[in-house]
């Protein structure tokens, strides 16, 4: 059994450029995968190994100043989710792109997963999915206001044109894990919003501690590494990826005549150049080249 760790704390770390290496190492030693992002704001990744390699990659982390009580999930999957491990120096741990804007200066209120459905059960809230569209589509809250956004770069001009500070007072955020919400709770109450609240620890967290009977959530819940999808007790979903495009896939779409599986699918067959077709369909070959001699294909 494969332990999945999500993780993520802002915090200031100044000695970002001295960490990378060191947690590298550590994970590379204890057979661990995924990726860390690091910051000057902070730290935000998801790994998976062997229980005794996240362990001390946990650990370490922990024994950073600031990381002590950094916001901590575990999943568990039957193989390896990852095919790589990177561990990466980055302006901003999630990527919203407004200079000056930082859960460090001011933050949104948290509400815990057991209050999450009262909240956003009230008609005086506007429940707000700061996720992008292809996450939304797998699944979100009921009452649920969708972006309908690519990136999270696109997150303030969706505010700026459909939400106003005096007719929406109140606002309550979610995302997957956290920590985008946290950030664009910052960003919202910059811009004058006056109550903004966010699920703490995400759809993640709510999918772990809420029961389904009780759930105000609908659909799976789209993970970034190979199980793609997961439902409620963070149990396996039904989706999978478009090895060209990573859109998730339904079975509708992989029943498409536009579907080839490692090539392309419904959401990118008409914008795939056809040399790019061909790559894939060359990497799909020697993909099954090496699953029918027993061996692992990297290049996935």
């Amino acid at each position: 059994m494969i332990t999945v760790a999500a993780l993520y704390k802002f915090a200031p770390l100044p000695q970002v450029k001295n960490i990378q290496q060191p947690l590298k190492d550590l994970c590379e030693a204890g057979g661990v995968m995924g990726t860390l992002l690091l910051a000057e704001e902070g730290i935000n990744g998801t790994i998976a190994g062997p229980r005794a390699g996240i362990d001390a990659v946990k650990n370490f982390i922990l024994s950073i100043p600031g990381l002590e009580d950094m916001e901590y999930k575990e999943s568990h999957a039957e193989k390896m989710p990852f095919y790589r491990l990177k561990v990466r120096l980055k302006k901003e741990i999630v990527t919203l792109g407004v200079p000056g804007v930082s859960p460090l200066k001011n933050v949104g209120t948290y509400v815990e997963p057991q209050d999450w459905n009262d909240l956003i059960s009230r008609e005086d809230i506007v429940v707000l999915d700061t996720r992008n569209d292809y996450e939304v589509m797998m699944g979100t809250f009921k009452r649920a206001v969708d972006p309908n956004t690519k990136t999270f770069r696109a997150f303030p001009e969706f505010v700026a044109e459909n939400l106003d500070p005096a007719k929406h007072k109140k606002i309550a955020m979610f995302c997957t894990g956290g920590i985008r919400c946290e950030k664009a709770s910052s960003y919202m109450l910059d811009q004058g919003f006056e109550e903004v609240y966010h699920l703490k620890g995400g759809i993640l967290k709510y999918l772990e501690d809420v029961k389904a009977e009780e759930s105000l959530w609908e659909g799976e819940c789209f993970v970034f590494d190979e199980r793609v999808g997961i439902k409620h007790q963070l149990e396996l979903g039904s989706f999978e990826l478009c090895r060209s495009c990573r859109h998730p896939l339904t079975q509708e779409d992989k029943e498409s005549a536009k579907f080839t599986a490692g090539i392309t699918c419904p959401h990118c067959f008409d914008s795939i150049p056809e040399k790019t077709k061909n790559r894939a369909a060359e990497r799909q070959k020697q993909i099954l080249l090496a699953k029918a001699k027993g061996q692992k294909h990297i290049g996935r």
